[in-house]
């Protein structure tokens, strides 16, 4: 870790209003500057290893809505998760941590042979009958949120049906690569076709890699460094021995550790060249506005959007899937209150700490309903799959869907 980037925290405040466990708990220790405190005076051996220690560090969202709100650019979020890698190497992890941020989520392949049984699970109602019985109390709590979080699985998982390259419609404009996002192309299959079928439309070839590998961001949270190495070198020859343009993603988090690859090998200038390239569709589709604007049907709906924090604080882009939002026809567009406010899923935060999610989701919540909006609108995951839940429990009325859906159903019209 680099010291000077702690002592670089002025203590100034600015970060509080933004940070969510502090809006929830006002514990300075919940704060960003708290962290940074924390971490800093263990680093300089005036504190000790402690069971409140590590409760307070790990109560960090990494949402970086911190560094979003610091003047001198300390990235308190950052340098927690950073902290928080180095500290566990080698250490023992628990069972979630190793079962599913090492052995399943980083592996394509076990990943989608394990959403197998979820589909026979719900495809015979089995889901169903569990969950009007109740049964899942007889299970732990954990399991019992990850299968309330679970959506309805498509058919078959988005990279085994997906061709590797889908030529552009018209003249062509470019080349792009698009990366699948592991749970993006898992359980919102819908979405990431969109993002290809938009592309193709504007004038781009896309190529999918068959074989490429998980971001590396769930190695991130499972604190295993070198897992991170490895699938930013594997990703990045991958998609290097292609000509591309550009390396398109429609997940947030995928974006935001895919323009990190530079950080994490650093020195290595394949890695920084591939970090170069990597956009947002929303950034794509933001310099195509012309373009797309020909193709857009009105859409008479009232939607309002939720800036996922990978996207609005780590990519720093929050006025692009407005302004896309804002060229339909028709859309009575609702600003979000604390819209940049993370929703607490954080990975899986949600499961291993659910009271302080809960709490911070609440409060997102409350604002969605405020807005009086049908359809909600995000660009990662880990918000699809929270506010889903959340939303069809408390308001089913509104929709939860990717921006690249909302944009398809009015080119369909």
């Amino acid at each position: 870790m680099d010291y000077v980037k702690l002592i670089n925290c002025m203590r100034c405040g600015m970060c509080l209003p933004h940070c969510p466990t502090y809006k929830e708990t006002f514990l300075e220790t919940a704060s960003p500057r708290g962290r940074v405190a924390l971490v800093r005076k263990f680093q300089e051996g005036e504190l000790v290893e402690s069971e409140k220690f590590l409760e307070y560090v790990s109560l960090c969202l990494d949402c970086q809505a911190c560094a979003s709100a610091c003047p001198c650019g300390v990235n308190a979020g950052e340098l927690v998760a950073e902290f928080r890698c180095e500290k566990k190497q080698g250490e023992g992890l628990s069972i979630m941590e190793e079962l599913i941020l090492r052995k399943l989520v980083p592996h394509p392949d076990r990943l989608e042979a394990a959403t197998a049984p979820m589909r026979l699970y719900q495809r015979t109602g089995m889901q169903k009958v569990v969950r009007s019985l109740g049964l899942l109390k007889m299970f732990p709590a954990a399991l019992g949120r990850m299968e309330g979080l679970l959506p309805t699985l498509p058919d078959a998982p988005l990279r085994q049906t997906l061709e590797e390259v889908t030529p552009a419609l018209g003249p062509e404009k470019g080349t792009v690569g698009f990366f699948l996002g592991c749970v993006m192309s898992l359980l919102f299959s819908e979405a990431s076709l969109a993002t290809v079928q938009l592309l193709s439309a504007l004038g781009y070839r896309v190529i999918t890699p068959k074989a490429q590998k998980c971001c590396g961001a769930p190695n991130m949270l499972g604190h295993d460094k070198e897992g991170v190495q490895q699938a930013a070198r594997f990703n990045t020859d991958l998609f290097q021995s292609y000509q591309l343009d550009f390396v398109v993603t429609d997940c947030g988090g995928c974006g935001a550790e895919l323009k990190k690859y530079g950080h994490h090998l650093e020195g290595e200038q394949a890695a920084t060249a591939f970090s170069t390239k990597v956009r947002d569709i929303s950034e794509i589709l933001a310099t195509e506005a012309a373009a797309l604007k020909e193709r857009l049907k009105p859409l008479p709906l009232r939607v309002t959007y939720h800036d996922p924090c990978h996207i609005a604080h780590c990519q720093g882009i929050r006025s692009q899937p407005r302004a896309l939002i804002g060229m339909i026809p028709g859309i009575d567009f609702r600003e979000l209150g604390e819209a940049d406010a993370c929703c607490g899923s954080a990975g899986t935060y949600n499961i291993e700490k659910p009271e302080m999610s809960d709490r911070v989701l609440s409060r997102k919540v409350q604002n969605i309903q405020k807005t009086g909006a049908g359809y909600l609108v995000t660009s990662n995951p880990g918000c699809l799959l929270q506010l889903k839940k959340a939303l069809s429990e408390a308001t089913p009325q509104v929709k939860v869907i990717h921006l690249t859906e909302l944009l398809q159903m009015s080119m369909a019209g």
